[in-house]
């Protein structure tokens, strides 16, 4: 199982859009990361688990599914660092490769030590560019598989029937 941790804040400081968003409205930022986030875990298949520092959202620590996405806000005075390399350490196992978005660069070679691999805003960007087009290309290729009527019928039936719209 592959699994990755995703610095919520320093991803969201490092894409345009969402750093856009966030100048105006941080909740509909996180929201938007949280969104692209379940499309990446369901395209992927990774579990993904998104993690904010307490500075931002001030009080007791938080955890929530949204999408299926798990999202943790850290407790007061612990930072998203901290929870990532503890995550990192608690589900590292054989069968778990532990991947981690950020691009804070103490991070990623702490992140090293654990086994895990590291995933700079930038990559997981353009991953997740490539990832949209691959959906928008699916739906595109599915929506012109749709059949224009739920009954089937013959080529010369279908013919009929146009004629019949058309008022020939």
């Amino acid at each position: 199982m592959d699994i990755l941790l995703v610095d919520g804040y320093n991803i969201i400081g490092a894409w345009p859009e969402l750093r856009e968003m966030r100048n105006n409205d941080l909740a509909a930022a996180r929201d938007r990361l949280v969104e692209k986030m379940a499309e990446y875990q369901g395209y992927r298949g990774y579990k993904v688990i998104i993690v904010f520092d307490a500075y931002e959202v001030q009080g007791l620590e938080k955890k929530y599914k949204n999408n299926q996405v798990e999202v943790i806000f850290t407790k007061e005075n612990e930072t998203a660092d901290e929870r990532i390399e503890k995550l990192a350490i608690a589900l590292s196992n054989r069968t778990t490769q532990i991947h981690v978005a950020t691009s804070d660069y103490t991070e990623q070679w702490a992140i090293f030590g654990q086994g895990a691999l590291r995933k700079s805003a930038r990559e997981l960007h353009n991953e997740m560019n490539i990832i949209e087009k691959g959906i928008e290309k699916s739906v595109t290729k599915i929506k012109g598989n749709k059949p224009m009527t739920k009954i089937h019928l013959s080529d010369e039936m279908t013919e009929i029937f146009e004629k019949w719209r058309r008022g020939e």
